[in-house]
């Protein structure tokens, strides 16, 4: 198994008692970053939103930016690595993705220094990190499963949930999943055809009627679901949150459901 570490060059103050904290800093179209803290490593998935933004949600919570052990990155679209090249030049943390996703990452040779190429599972501290492919219209996305005392499981971006993704959702303790959008309100929508098309398609995004039918299919409920990259166009938080919880509660089930907003705000910890 692969092996990244960063040295820490100082101390690092850690949350008392907490060995699991997952905070969204940002998530939609306009931009998608999560933090995530699990027995000492600090990691940031996905840097879609401006560097400062990524900084000033960090430093709300205490984090400074270098403390960062690394950066994974789940694909190369704009909404997932705006912030990328400034937090790289800044910060120089490590930036990890699949090969494809590497190349992929508009300007990326300005810091190609700080990238390393995944290609299976890998450790960062003490915690496992299991990359899994998505279905999704880039060059090889993946989501992550991220394995210590507790588990968390970030998928988002994929037009359907394939039985490699249901196996990484099985066991989180907190899950990260993609509700873009209501398939009605997409279909009745503004956008083109094509784009719709797209959406809708197995390499699109996922719809709030399919994320609920993943979470039927889990043995082990999560502790916490957050229902993510909600289009603004397409769907509401209440829409994408109540729709989950009738499905749910149609098969006896009942979790704790939360939508994320565009601004992030979202956390836990445990």
């Amino acid at each position: 198994m692969q092996t990244i570490y960063r040295k820490k060059e100082y101390d690092v103050r850690k949350k008392g008692g907490c060995s699991l904290q997952v905070s969204i800093l940002a998530s939609g179209s306009k931009g998608n970053s999560v933090y995530v803290e699990l027995d000492g490593a600090r990691i940031l998935i996905d840097a879609g939103i401006s560097a400062a933004r990524i900084t000033k949600g960090l430093r709300a919570r205490g984090v400074e930016p270098q403390s960062l052990d690394a950066v994974l990155v789940t694909h190369e679209h704009i909404d997932h690595v705006r912030g990328l090249r400034t937090l790289a030049k800044q910060y120089h943390v490590p930036i990890l993705a699949t090969r494809g996703t590497l190349a992929g990452i508009d300007g990326g040779a300005a810091f190609a220094e700080d990238m390393h190429r995944i290609s299976d599972d890998f450790t960062v501290g003490a915690v496992t990190v299991r990359p899994f492919p998505i279905s999704h219209d880039a060059a090889e996305p993946c989501g992550f499963r991220l394995e210590g005392s507790h588990c968390c499981t970030l998928a988002t971006d994929l037009g359907v949930v394939t039985e490699t993704v249901q196996d990484a959702m099985e066991g989180a303790d907190v899950l990260v999943l993609e509700a873009n959008h209501d398939a009605d309100l997409l279909r009745q929508g503004s956008y083109p055809w094509p784009l719709k098309r797209r959406i809708l398609s197995n390499r699109g995004h996922l719809a709030n009627g399919d994320a609920a039918w993943a979470l039927t299919r889990m043995k082990k409920p999560p502790h916490k679901v957050y229902l993510a990259h909600l289009s603004e166009e397409n769907n509401r938080p209440t829409l994408a949150r109540d729709t989950v919880n009738d499905i749910l509660a149609s098969r006896g089930i009942t979790l704790d459901i939360e939508s994320c907003l565009p601004e992030g705000g979202a956390e836990i910890i445990m």
